[in-house]
């Protein structure tokens, strides 16, 4: 099991979702790890438009393993745990660059937020698998409470897209292989 808490304990925004699949837990990572911005349909499109330049071919395990985002963790066999910091209700990609997870823990400026993303694969006693995502925000002091207020619809629209289109696509793509 992932402890999230490590890395943001006291989420102002927390978003879980879950998709079962017949695929082992293997299979069904590789697939997660595969789906690109491009077969995620309106998520990716969203995810491009949050973070500008970013190729539709990218995948989602690519995405979040380069700047702007940082890993945090990937030592767990099935899982990455990423996140970023910065003013992210801006377009201007206001993403301080950090150096290592320990800074990711230890963000306080005020008027930013942390943001952390996790997904992760566990096995079902059917032989099959659940694909897992996890999102926390942090708003950090008023400016970064006011901030996040302001992409509230963006968070709410994404957060069904991350279920239907992100978790589905690797679903899809599990058990077709």
């Amino acid at each position: 099991m992932l402890d999230l808490d490590h890395w943001l304990s006291a989420p102002t925004v927390r978003v879980t979702h879950r998709r079962e699949s017949t695929a082992k837990p293997d299979g069904l990572w590789k697939a997660a790890c595969a789906v690109r911005l491009s077969e995620a349909s309106l998520l990716g499109r969203l995810v491009r438009w949050r973070i500008p330049g970013l190729a539709p071919d990218l995948s989602f395990e690519n995405l979040f393993r380069h700047d702007p985002f940082l890993v945090l963790a990937d030592n767990h066999e099935r899982a990455l745990v990423s996140g970023l910091v910065g003013r992210i209700w801006t377009l201007r990609r206001d993403y301080p660059q950090l150096s290592d997870p320990e800074e990711f823990r230890q963000w306080s400026m005020r008027g930013s937020a942390r943001v952390l993303f996790a997904n992760w694969v566990e096995p079902l006693p059917s032989g099959g698998a659940v694909l897992r995502s996890e999102t926390r925000v942090q708003a950090i002091g008023t400016q970064g409470r006011l901030g996040l207020a302001t992409l509230r619809p963006v968070v709410r629209a994404a957060e069904q897209l991350i279920a239907s289109d992100g978790l589905q696509a690797a679903v899809q793509r599990a058990e077709r292989e």
